[in-house]
């Protein structure tokens, strides 16, 4: 029988092993300290990856090293939940060094909004910098509340990126589609819109839109092999739901939700016909952020499934999704790190997070022996 005890070696870098349906795993701390590091993207290079810092810095680490904040990111507004957030790498980075990134723009002396660039990241010795920055998105209008940014980035194989938006706390505008509150944007690598998108030439429309009634959607997500792609939005006091995306659908908010508003009020719906229901929810909320599904071949039982980093449930949730059903059929570790911000698959194979702190850390899961 094997022992549950917490593991302190000299370099307190190596925890666990802790339980898990997979047998017993092993967590390492691979770098550190972040102020509230918000993603993690890795780079075709061995043993580097970047990180973005909510308070406006992007990092790149080679080797264990961080290096200091990387010039040329423009300047961002981190206030309340705004700041430098997701971070996603091109998948010709070989040949042309190009990265996206959103972040919070500030706008006049009490606005912002959601902003999506792109540019060349260019590593160098010991300076590395981003070039040749372009804004692909903005979105619209700027508005002076702090929260439900959204912000998860999501590349598809076709040239296409999809970037979620938060209501902003404008969620009576949600169901507006002449604004981008609450909505899933899609767009060309190049910022202009695909002419297949599904509001393109409505009136009173914006043609970037791709699907709306959206709370907070924190996680994006698209499943390889399937080509399907998933949200993971956060609710009120309950009602946090994980979404199979689909073009021109609305998904509800904030007319149609499980659970209740913070002041105990239930939603007016449920369920509504006209509107598509989640895969799974939670009530009470576990607060959902970065989303990956594993695909590697380390925990082979595991294939497949989706995991969700928790914020407010401190855990990684693993998701049995089949068949266009989803159901929590774990919590890992759970209480153990804190406040999970990001989830992502490494290139080992093995699953990697980041925890929500002004001294977070990026850390992943490995098998134990």
């Amino acid at each position: 029988m094997p022992v549950w005890l917490l593991i302190y070696p000299v370099n307190a870098k190596h925890f666990g092993p802790f339980k898990s349906s997979f047998g017993p795993i092993i967590v390492e701390k691979m770098s550190g300290p972040f102020h509230h590091p918000w993603a993690l993207a890795f780079l075709p290079i061995k043993n580097t990856y970047l990180v973005t810092e909510r308070i406006g810095s992007l990092r790149l680490v080679r080797n264990g090293r961080i290096s200091k904040p990387i010039s040329g990111v423009p300047n961002v507004w981190a206030s309340g939940q705004g700041g430098l957030l997701d971070v996603v790498v091109d998948q010709n980075f070989n040949h042309n060094n190009r990265i996206f990134f959103c972040y919070s723009e500030k706008v006049g002396k009490e606005k912002g909004r959601t902003t999506l660039a792109t540019g060349l990241l260019m590593l160098g010795d010991d300076a590395p910098s981003i070039q040749n920055m372009r804004i692909l998105f903005r979105q619209y209008p700027a508005t002076r509340e702090t929260n439900h940014f959204g912000s998860r980035i999501v590349l598809t194989d076709d040239g296409k990126l999809f970037l979620t938006l938060g209501d902003r706390g404008n969620r009576h505008l949600v169901q507006d589609l002449s604004n981008h509150f609450g909505k899933v944007i899609r767009i060309n690598k190049d910022g202009t819109v695909p002419k297949d998108n599904p509001f393109l030439g409505q009136n009173n429309a914006l043609p970037e839109i791709w699907s709306y009634g959206h709370r907070n959607p924190q996680g994006a997500v698209k499943k390889n092999n399937k080509n399907l792609f998933y949200t993971v939005s956060h609710g009120a006091a309950g009602g946090d739901e994980i979404n199979l995306l689909q073009p021109g659908k609305n998904f509800g908010w904030p007319d149609v939700s499980y659970g209740t508003h913070y002041d105990g009020r239930p939603f007016p719906h449920a369920t509504r016909s006209d509107v598509v229901p989640p895969l799974l929810f939670w009530d009470p909320s576990i607060a959902p952020s970065g989303a990956a599904f594993y695909e590697g071949i380390k925990f082979k039982s595991w294939n497949g499934n989706l995991f969700v980093g928790a914020l407010r449930g401190q855990a990684i949730s693993r998701i049995l999704v089949k068949d266009g059903t989803a159901k929590e059929v774990e919590r890992m570790l759970s209480g153990k790190f804190g406040r999970i911000r990001d989830v992502r698959i490494g290139p080992d194979d093995t699953i990697w997070f980041s925890t929500d702190y002004e001294n977070g850390g990026i850390y992943r899961i490995k098998p134990y022996m």
